[in-house]
């Protein structure tokens, strides 16, 4: 399913944190945002998961207005994983996954045997189904992540927006849940910190910079020293990945007076 975010801006306490931004994303893409911190990434994706409300432009799922659906219908859709999550009771990791087939069941209805065959598949293609009767508030901030991702993919959204998926896991399961999520099929949105795994993941990048959109296109075209001299402050050097081909960056200071140099002038004897 197609997402579009028409003209979006976001008002919060007063202050206007996103301004007017414009972008879509095609059915079964995975389209990134990313930017400095405070850029407004995490502010947009909110609106998209129907936390926020924006203050102008409208969100489209599609073509439907996706504030206008009701609650039940949203949730079908659309699957979230925020960057931050509280449990205040500690629900076993079992019954956190099957809470994502709520909006598939009516209001006084237990889980199904597929509602139960469809967490435990979710729970494997995670690598978190040795957890399963584990309680979740005892789990190390990458189990929990796995867990999340396999509640989110339970839901069977046509649309998962993702704020920063590879928090807390090892470099492995970074790869793994990147990989999942495209395997799985939806539509995806999803802020990233990490460069070179938008580089690597992404089909298409926004690039957003004090709540607006400074550039956008695939990532080797988007990913280019001096945008991100500019937005991130850093000196870039891009290379292609020897089996993938897909763009890799080196980083340095831009405060290096001899980017071939390993030694700032303070450092030497």
């Amino acid at each position: 399913m197609d997402i579009d975010l028409d003209r979006v801006s976001v008002d919060l306490a007063g202050t206007r944190l996103v301004h007017d931004i414009t972008l879509s994303a095609a059915a079964g893409r995975v389209v990134g945002l990313v930017g400095p911190n405070g850029s407004g990434k995490s502010t947009l994706l909110r609106c998209v998961y129907r936390a926020l409300r924006p203050a102008a432009g409208a969100v489209r799922l599609g073509g439907a207005d996706l504030h206008a659906l009701a609650p039940r219908e949203a949730a079908r859709r659309v699957a979230a994983l925020p960057q931050e999550h509280s449990a205040e009771f500690d629900f076993t990791v079992a019954e956190v996954v099957g809470m994502g087939r709520l909006p598939h069941r009516g209001a006084f209805a237990g889980p199904t045997a597929g509602d139960e065959e469809r967490c435990a598949a979710a729970l494997r293609r995670a690598g978190a189904d040795h957890l399963a009767g584990r309680g979740f508030l005892s789990l190390s901030g990458g189990e929990k992540q796995r867990v999340l991702i396999a509640r989110a993919l339970v839901q069977e959204p046509r649309v998962l927006v993702l704020d920063e998926p590879t928090n807390h896991l090892d470099i492995a399961h970074q790869l793994e849940v990147l990989a999942l999520v495209r395997e799985a099929g939806p539509t995806v949105l999803t802020a990233l910190h990490d460069l070179n795994l938008a580089a690597g993941h992404c089909d298409l990048l926004y690039v957003i910079e004090a709540g607006r959109i400074v550039a956008s296109g695939p990532p080797v075209e988007v990913l280019q020293p001096d945008l991100l001299a500019e937005v991130f402050g850093v000196r870039a050097t891009p290379v292609r990945h020897p089996l993938t081909g897909a763009v890799h960056l080196l980083f340095d200071r831009l405060d290096r007076l001899d980017p071939l140099d390993p030694l700032d002038p303070l450092d030497r004897p």
